[in-house]
C-alpha cells in the first residue's frame, strides 16, 4: 500500500487506519516521491491526493498508467472531490474517489475490495455525478 498525499496528518491517518486492518503501509509526500517509491514497494493500491506539490495527482497518475510496470495498481483519488477531479480521474485510469473530509472506514472498504481485485469503480462522498447515481458501495 503507498499512500500519498503533501499533508503529514492526512498521510498519518491513512497509514494508521490501513496499519490496523493488517495492511503494510509506505507513504510519501507528494508525486514525485511516488514515482520513486512505487517500484521499489511495489503496492497493491495507491492512494494519492490530487493537490501537491511538484507533481500533482493527476499527473502522477498519468505517469503510473502509462508505465507497463505500474499501469495495472489501482489508484484512489482522496481529495476534496469535485467534478473536474472525477472528470480528470477518470480520464486517466483512476479506480475509486474518496472526498476529503472522509470517514477512514470507508477509505479502508474500499482500498480493500481493490487490493483484492473484486471491486468495480466506486466514487464514495464525491456525489453522484457521472457515476451512474450511487455513491460508494
Amino acid at each position: 500500500m503507498l499512500v500519498v498525499d503533501d499533508s503529514r496528518v492526512i498521510r498519518q491517518l491513512i497509514r494508521v487506519n490501513l496499519e490496523l486492518e493488517g495492511f503494510e503501509v509506505v507513504t510519501a509526500a507528494d508525486g514525485a516521491e511516488c514515482l520513486e517509491a512505487v517500484h521499489r514497494v511495489r503496492p497493491d493500491v495507491i492512494t494519492l491526493d490530487v493537490v501537491m506539490p511538484r507533481l500533482d495527482g493527476p499527473r502522477t497518475a498519468a505517469r503510473l498508467r502509462a508505465d507497463a510496470r505500474t499501469r495495472s495498481i489501482p489508484i484512489v483519488f482522496v481529495s476534496a472531490c469535485g467534478q473536474a477531479e472525477i472528470d480528470e480521474g477518470t480520464a486517466v485510469g483512476v479506480e475509486a474517489f474518496v472526498a476529503k473530509p472522509f470517514e477512514p472506514a470507508d477509505l479502508v472498504r474500499i482500498v480493500r475490495a481493490l487490493a483484492v481485485r473484486d471491486a468495480p469503480r466506486a466514487t464514495e462522498g464525491c456525489g453522484a455525478a457521472g457515476r451512474g447515481g450511487a455513491p460508494g458501495r
